[in-house]
């Protein structure tokens, strides 16, 4: 058990819940007692999940023994997770097996086939690494010609640490968005493979370069965001504001990204070029 890893991730999500939102059960009146901290009490959230206080405050201190799945699934509910959280809390208790690194098996053909039968949308396909694996040739018009780049270099974290600032940005107010998406998602990874030695470089490689990849790395977030709006500066089409959407291939590790635009508009009419 990542027994630090664990009391991290309960402490945070115990503090991004809203005491106000709580029912009126499940949270002492606000006169009893000032909040020195953000969310819930430590006894708020042990009387919900039905365990002892001096139990959940050994939890995240990194003291307590491995937690069952009962108790497991009591927290989930009290601190309201997600199924991707559950599935997280899951793996840090090791309540499911972790391996030492993504299998590095051929990717199945019918996965493989899925960018070219979405063409003309661009679309590529990502395993848990962000290594990107297949591609469509809209994807390589839109972003960059794939199948010219070591295969080191192909994959979506290390081309935002290359390309950020010059092909792709976030249009107002969604400033972030992808840092946080991929600091979510390998948060996640690194739980599944947490040995795993290049998922550790990479998740270096952007904290030290994205601010808000460490930010969202340090909050413990691993919600996934399916989608994204993002501006890019293409050298033949100009701007293209587009919604970036990735979709998990079920019963693998896969991910399938592809990007579409308002229909009728520029952006829409420069992909559709970019696909014929």
């Amino acid at each position: 058990m990542s027994s630090g890893e664990l009391a991290d991730f309960l402490r945070r999500r115990r503090e991004a819940l809203r005491p106000e939102l709580m029912p009126a059960t499940a949270v002492h009146p606000p006169g009893r007692r000032a909040r020195r901290t953000p969310g819930l009490r430590r006894e708020e959230v042990a009387a919900l999940a039905g365990v002892s206080t001096s139990y959940y405050e050994r939890l995240e201190q990194a003291r307590a023994r491995r937690p069952s799945a009962q108790v497991l699934a009591a927290l989930g509910t009290a601190l309201r997770l997600t199924a991707a959280e559950r599935e997280h809390l899951a793996r840090l208790a090791g309540q499911v097996p972790s391996g030492r690194e993504p299998e590095r098996t051929p990717v199945p053909d019918d996965a493989r086939r899925l960018p070219d039968r979405l063409a003309p949308l661009p679309a590529y396909l990502v395993d848990a690494r962000q290594d990107i694996l297949a591609w469509n040739d809209a994807a390589a018009a839109l972003i960059i010609d794939f199948g010219s780049l070591p295969a080191g270099e192909r994959n979506t974290v290390r081309l935002s640490i290359r390309l950020g600032g010059t092909l792709c940005s976030a249009p107002a107010g969604a400033e972030g968005e992808f840092a946080r998406q991929s600091a979510a998602q390998l948060r996640a990874a690194h739980a599944r493979y947490p040995s795993d030695r290049v998922l550790g470089e990479l998740v270096n490689a952007f904290a030290a370069h994205s601010p808000e990849f460490a930010a969202g790395w340090r909050d413990h977030d691993v919600r996934p965001v399916p989608t994204l709006r993002k501006r890019l500066r293409h050298p033949r089409f100009g701007p293209l504001d587009l919604d970036c959407q990735t979709l998990l291939v079920p019963g693998t590790d896969l991910r399938l990204v592809l990007y579409t635009a308002e229909p009728g508009g520029p952006s829409a009419s420069a992909l559709d070029l970019m696909g014929s």
